[in-house]
């Protein structure tokens, strides 16, 4: 049966489990678009900004599991979706960009010219370095083949985005399904596939647990690959058998709750004091799901949990790799998937045992340094943001979602952060853009509507894609946006003070910044407003916030001079973080040699 090539594209995502694309028209997309929209079991969501549509697919990627699907037109259309592209890539999430391209007959092929199409622009070669695969369709006969393929890569091994970018004279083209080359990724030579050793990772892994139950104070270090690999049950049954206390990089800080026996708290240069002298006092370091980035071991990477044992699972042996231009020894590198892993250890004998003193060691580093850092937060007067954010985590109602935007915002998040097993935290952790949330929040929302979704955002983050509360209110999600707003970029400010002789340079409201009134904001698209400026407003409106079926916009007066604390320093070891605790009692809590730049002040 004839069909028009589009039409066979919106078929195959509906087949692939797709339910929600999200996309901006423009004159080179408009079949795609079409075709999807009458799809009976695809819902078509149109943001205001290409960049919002590559979000809320990355939004709806992570909240599912599944693939997130953008369709964009081309020129400023396809390049608008990089940023979210960027966030998917560098934080392994599965997504297709479909991007529309001038007719083919209008193309600038060999001719040199610099275009030729009206808004052509080469958006595959531009985004090869930040996709697994991208390519544009060079035949009608070929869109079975490279489809297949562009789902099949953002799926396997490392998950992210690929893009496939189709001509328009292509995409009206009338082609044959049953007659068009499918993609087989073992007959094509697929070699994302890995093909695991099984007589070495068994043996690998055996090798792993028995250094792990040897070692007097492990530490597990608990990733983001945790959650990608839907191996959440599986690691709560590993950590309860082995009996080990669990860090967590801030996309892994919803997988324990706070109340559970093994948990510590988030770690890194802006994580938790304590849980940083737990990572850096350890003995044997067990990294699972995680690339440990720079933001987990801080610098030099070499000072990282120095006298520790470190093993580290990682499905790409690259990030495994990586280490040894930094310097720094790995005991033992595990190139696997963590299902893989899961599934071994749940075969071993091993079998965990019991280290009191050690777990009596972080408990009294958590007392101890918590008292510290919370007595520098309240020195700020006005709302102390750890106590406002740790609140409004406290009183969401269970099964909320919590969509977070960077800055100060994530941070104090993170930091103040005490899950619980129902609430889950989101947030493009590694490319960290300004915007994300508001468009991710709506992605997952298109999906699931039976949950209670919570957006926190900067005043400086919510700017940067502020058109889209008007998408919000028309499909009427009952969105409860939190802004944050301490007058402009708090990071930054606290950055310039560290760095730049406390010079506020584009960061600061009145002077570099201007901001429009959020209440009248608010009031322009048809939200419910309420302003916060003390922890008694909060405890007066959190239920009723919670509690409205509407979207409401709630903004919450932070100082201006409020800060992260702690953080650590650059060229300062992770559990040396400020501002720093007086020498006697820092040298006397460290197990470990402090590092020579430890000692001074």
């Amino acid at each position: 049966m004839s069909l028009k090539l589009s039409d066979y594209v919106a078929n195959r995502l509906a087949e692939a489990g797709v339910r929600s694309v999200f996309g901006v028209s423009g004159g080179a997309s408009l079949h795609l678009l079409h075709s999807v929209s009458e799809h009976p079991k695809i819902e078509i969501f149109c943001p205001h900004h290409e960049q919002a549509a590559a979000m809320a697919a990355d939004g709806y990627a992570r909240s599912t599991g599944g693939i997130g699907v953008t369709v964009a037109t081309s020129g400023p259309g396809a390049t608008n979706l990089v940023t979210g592209i960027c966030g998917a890539f560098y934080d392994s999430v599965p997504m297709l960009c479909l991007t529309g391209q001038v007719s083919t007959f209008r193309s600038v092929g060999s001719t040199g010219a610099r275009q030729i199409g009206f808004q052509e622009t080469p958006i595959v070669d531009m985004c090869r370095q930040v996709t697994k695969y991208a390519v544009m369709l060079q035949d009608p006969e070929d869109i079975a083949f490279e489809l297949d393929k562009c789902l099949h890569f953002a799926i396997t091994g490392r998950a992210g985005p690929t893009l496939l970018d189709i001509p328009d004279n292509f995409q009206r083209a009338i082609i044959e399904p049953d007659k068009l080359k499918r993609w087989n990724p073992v007959e094509q030579g697929n070699n994302n596939v890995s093909k695991w050793q099984s007589g070495i990772l068994p043996s690998q892994i055996q090798r792993a647990l028995k250094q792990l139950n040897a070692a007097e104070r492990p530490v597990v270090i608990a990733g983001w690959g945790i959650h990608l690999s839907q191996c959440e049950k599986e690691f709560y049954q590993f950590i309860n058998k082995f009996k080990v206390p669990v860090v967590m990089t801030w996309a892994a800080a919803d997988l324990l709750s706070a109340d559970d026996q093994f948990y510590i708290g988030t770690f890194g240069t802006h994580g938790q004091r304590h849980a940083n002298f737990a990572v850096q006092n350890a003995d044997l370091i067990l990294s699972l799901g995680s690339r440990l980035d720079t933001k987990s071991t801080g610098t030099p990477v070499n000072s990282f949990a120095r006298e520790a044992k470190k093993i580290m699972v990682d499905v790409d042996a690259k990030e495994i790799k990586k280490f040894e231009y930094f310097e720094l020894s790995l005991s033992l590198g595990i190139h696997c998937d963590l299902k893989d892993f899961f599934k071994i250890v749940a075969r071993s004998d091993e079998a965990g045992k019991t280290r009191p003193d050690w777990f009596k060691q972080i408990a009294f580093w958590k007392s101890e340094f918590d008292s510290f850092d919370t007595m520098l937060r309240a020195n700020s007067g006005g709302i102390n943001p750890y106590l406002i954010i740790d609140k409004l985590f406290r009183d969401a109602p269970s099964e909320t979602q919590f969509f977070l935007d960077t800055g100060s915002t994530l941070a104090w998040s993170m930091q103040a952060f005490q899950p619980d097993a129902s609430k889950r935290i989101f947030h493009d952790f590694n490319n960290t853009a300004m915007g994300w949330a508001l468009p991710a929040c709506f992605g997952a929302w298109s999906c699931d509507k039976s949950k209670t979704y919570f957006c926190l955002s900067g005043d400086g983050s919510l700017m940067m894609n502020i058109q889209e509360l008007a998408t919000i209110q028309f499909h009427k999600m009952p969105l409860k946006l939190f802004v944050i707003n301490n007058g402009g970029y708090a990071m930054i400010r606290q950055t310039q003070e560290q760095w730049l002789g406390s010079k506020y340079v584009a960061s600061n409201e009145g002077t570099d910044l201007g901001f429009p009134s959020f209440e009248y904001l608010a009031a322009a698209f048809g939200f419910k407003y309420l302003r916060i400026q003390s922890i008694e407003d909060m405890d007066r409106n959190m239920a009723e916030i919670a509690g409205k079926d509407e979207a409401c916009f709630v903004e919450i007066m932070i100082p201006n001079d409020a800060r992260v604390i702690p953080q650590v320093k650059f060229g300062r070891p992770n559990e040396d973080m400020e501002p720093l605790l007086p020498r006697d009692i820092f040298e006397r809590s460290m197990i470990v040699e402090p590092v020579l730049a430890s000692r001074k002040n």
